[in-house]
């Protein structure tokens, strides 16, 4: 079936409420599955070491210390 049939035997009979609804599921569809990506599901632990060179030549205890004076004063 050709997509003009469709839309006509179909979308175009419906209301606007659902043709926008259609377009989200459709949008959704092709950000998610674009090009052959999968839809990537992000952990938390994937953020484990990131930075970690900022903190190489701080030490931790003193730095402790100087946020709790700031808390003090």
């Amino acid at each position: 079936m050709e997509i003009e049939q469709i839309y006509k035997k179909y979308v175009k009979k419906t209301s606007i409420k659902d043709q926008l609804k259609l377009i989200s599921i459709i949008s959704q569809n092709l950000s998610s599955e674009s090009l052959g990506q999968e839809k990537r599901v992000y952990s938390l632990l994937e953020l484990e070491g990131l930075g970690k060179e900022i903190w190489d030549k701080i030490n931790a205890q003193d730095y402790i210390n100087d946020l709790r004076d700031e808390w003090n004063s």
